[in-house]
């Protein structure tokens, strides 16, 4: 079975270098999708899903440092590298605040490029492992995220996609605040009101799952978020 190649978003308004710079990377097993500014760089995260950004920071239409907190409101995790002529110190770290991964000045050397991908991809392919891998234990009940299931007392109970993943981060979060603002990115895509509206309702139904054991609680941080209270 042919493994997917991953999915490189490259943001380049210089032609030449862009097109130099996605053959390279497209040689070395890459699938890549070249736009010359900011604009069309969100309307293709938006379109599609990838497994890195390439930005650079001086573009058209959308600088890479605000297309950059556009993609990081979508998916706070994708991991992201600005390619940029500015060399100054104070540019270099608003790049890393806005969540860069890595600032690489030009001129700079496509095979060092490659490397820091490959670097990087592994380092989430192995961290999402991990992730897939975990189970959780809350008073009298076990979760499985693989399976999907919650099992209390030698019952299952199997979740749905999106039940699973709330069940998921508030585990992630147990006895800490998970903020509304950030399951509602990761799980719906964006935190409008009617989103916000669908995920109270799966509150309501994993509290229901969960009604077995006392000593666990769902509690709703007003304004903030939720908080998963259990031993």
């Amino acid at each position: 079975m042919e493994t997917a190649k991953p999915q490189i978003l490259l943001c380049e308004d210089d032609t030449n270098l862009g097109m130099v710079l996605k053959n390279y990377l497209e040689l070395n097993d890459y699938e890549v999708v070249l736009e010359r500014d900011g604009r069309l760089g969100l309307a293709a995260f938006q379109r599609e899903k990838f497994d890195i950004c390439l930005l650079d920071v001086m573009m058209p239409n959308m600088d890479g440092f605000t297309l950059a907190e556009e993609i990081r409101d979508i998916n706070p995790d994708v991991p992201l590298f600005f390619l940029s002529a500015k060399t100054m110190k104070e540019d270099i770290i608003q790049g890393y605040k806005l969540g860069a991964d890595d600032y690489i000045t030009k001129p700079f050397d496509s095979e060092v490029l490659l490397l820091k991908i490959k670097a990087i991809l592994k380092r989430n392919e192995e961290m999402h492992r991990e992730e897939v891998n975990a189970e959780f234990d809350m008073g009298k009940y076990h979760f499985n995220p693989r399976l999907r299931e919650l099992i209390y007392e030698g019952k299952v109970q199997t979740l749905s996609p999106k039940e699973n993943e709330l069940l998921k981060m508030l585990c992630e979060y147990k006895n800490d605040l998970l903020q509304r603002e950030i399951a509602l990115k990761k799980i719906w895509g964006s935190d409008t009101y009617f989103n916000g509206r669908s995920m109270d309702v799966y509150i309501a139904k994993l509290r229901k799952y969960l009604k077995e054991d006392s000593t666990i609680e769902i509690v709703n941080i007003h304004g903030n978020g939720f908080r998963l209270v259990a031993a």
